[in-house]
């Protein structure tokens, strides 16, 4: 890799890492019944924060048919996974 991040689930605490890592867990189990592959984004510490450009805010508000026609999976992650109970 060219250090450079791809995709990624950025968190600040852990408390956040450990909320993502179940949310990942139980969501694997999901998709894995339905015979996808497992999840490769990382979830890693986030780093400084920096605005994109304009043309990247509000990006669902200008496309909204979503992300390059990506489909999905059509597979739900269980709610309230990793959350907090209070």
């Amino acid at each position: 890799m060219s250090g450079q991040r791809g995709d990624g689930h950025y968190t600040e605490s852990d408390e956040q890492r450990a909320a993502a890592e179940k949310a990942k867990s139980v969501y694997e189990r999901e998709i894995a019944a339905k015979r996808y592959g497992p999840i490769t984004t990382e979830i890693v510490a986030a780093g400084p924060f920096f605005y994109a450009e304009g043309y990247h805010q509000q990006y669902l508000d200008a496309n909204p048919n979503g992300y390059c026609g990506l489909g999905g999976t059509g597979v739900s992650c269980p709610v309230g996974v990793g959350g907090s109970t209070d």
